[in-house]
């Protein structure tokens, strides 16, 4: 397969989802990073750039002199990766995908509902392809839980239980000089969803692409524990889905003792199924009458799904890395398929993409808006 040429925006010295991306891009050798505005300030930018091996020609000031140099290049880019922070998705990906270019885009979709619609035109408006990582989605047990749970094997949903809390934001450290806690705490830059945009927003998505549920309404309680600080870091909020299905989502990054705890239980009339990601590697399968089964990735229950997105045997630990890798090989199958004229398999449109984009801006959106408003249920 021939490398994609990828450029970057954000991501530059002192940023922690950039390496993130960029590691994930090499995982399984599908691009090469040869372009990038890696920060808002050019010195840092160019700093970084050659910190990375990218030449000094295509180490950009912005990302607006970026996409038209590449774009007007007969070797430019042929994906642009946004890691910055929200407020600055939409703009960036727009002129991108105005000129054609590929991208990828860290999640939330956007800061707010209004850019996020404006967004989802932007994309489909455009020739280019757009994937967004919700990184959770590219995990092996993840993947096969969907599959179990479409096909039928724990029955008619009856209950959605899912939470993901943190506690790096139990003090107020955005005071202290903190890179990461500064922007997320500021609703100009992160929107007004705080924990529940940042982190909320993934257990969300990974309860919606497991069950493909459609959400009716929503309750929300959310709380700013935290003195001074301008928007959410702890969330409790009620689901009710169609047919009758009910749903708990507890985001919140004030919770000591936990460092990425995002989980989720789904109950069926027929069985259950259970998956962690701090252990990520195990999908737990209850069906009732039966003994409980821990499916083990590529294990001798490992379904082709899971399979698929696999890489090393089991007992020997894959995750968040790897996960968002498999994020960006399939989309890089993707570009391939459209490059030479063949339909896309079905296998690769598990990517996250403008669709699911929107429905978390819409989520965040409801969620912050039921809990200014007395926890009012509020249609979805």
């Amino acid at each position: 397969m021939t490398k994609l040429k990828l450029g970057m925006i954000g991501g530059g010295q002192g940023a922690f989802i950039g390496g993130v991306h960029r590691i994930a891009s090499r995982i399984d050798d599908h691009y090469e990073l040869v372009a990038g505005s890696l920060a808002s300030k050019p010195d840092i930018a160019h700093a970084s750039a050659k910190d990375l091996g990218i030449s000094e020609d295509r180490s950009y000031s912005s990302y607006e002199e970026m996409s038209e140099k590449e774009s007007n290049r007969d070797d430019g880019i042929d994906v642009a990766a946004i890691v910055t922070p929200n407020h600055l998705h939409y703009p960036i990906a727009e002129a991108f995908l105005k000129k054609g270019i590929h991208v990828i885009c860290d999640k939330p979709l956007t800061h707010n509902l209004e850019d996020a619609e404006r967004f989802y035109n932007c994309v489909k408006d455009s020739k280019a392809l757009f994937a967004l990582t919700h990184n959770y989605t590219g995990y092996p047990m993840v993947r096969q839980a969907r599959e179990m749970f479409r096909s039928g094997e724990i029955g008619k949903l009856r209950v959605i239980q899912v939470e993901y809390a943190q506690d790096w934001l139990t003090l107020p450290i955005e005071n202290e000089g903190q890179k990461q806690a500064a922007w997320r705490t500021d609703p100009s830059k992160a929107g007004m969803g705080g924990s529940i945009g940042d982190i909320g927003s993934h257990a969300f998505n990974l309860a919606d692409f497991i069950t493909g549920a459609k959400l009716e309404e929503l309750c929300a309680d959310i709380s700013s524990f935290v003195e001074g600080r301008k928007n959410d870091d702890n969330a409790h909020v009620l689901l009710r889905y169609e047919n009758g299905a009910k749903g708990m989502l507890w985001s919140s990054q004030v919770a000591p003792g936990n460092e990425n705890a995002l989980k989720i239980r789904i109950y069926g009339d027929k069985g259950g199924l259970e998956w962690e990601q701090e252990n990520p590697n195990y999908l737990r399968v209850d069906i009732f009458g039966k003994a409980k089964k821990i499916i083990r990735r590529a294990g001798n229950e490992t379904t082709e799904t899971g399979t698929r997105v696999t890489r090393i045997p089991p007992g020997h630990p894959e995750g968040y890395l790897e996960g968002f890798a498999n994020l960006y090989s399939d989309f890089a199958k993707q570009i391939l398929a459209l490059q030479q004229g063949v339909q896309i398999d079905e296998s690769l449109k598990l990517v996250p993409s403008i669709d699911d984009g929107l429905k978390g801006v819409r989520f965040i959106t409801s969620v912050v808006d039921s809990g200014l408003n007395g926890s009012k249920w509020i249609k979805f």
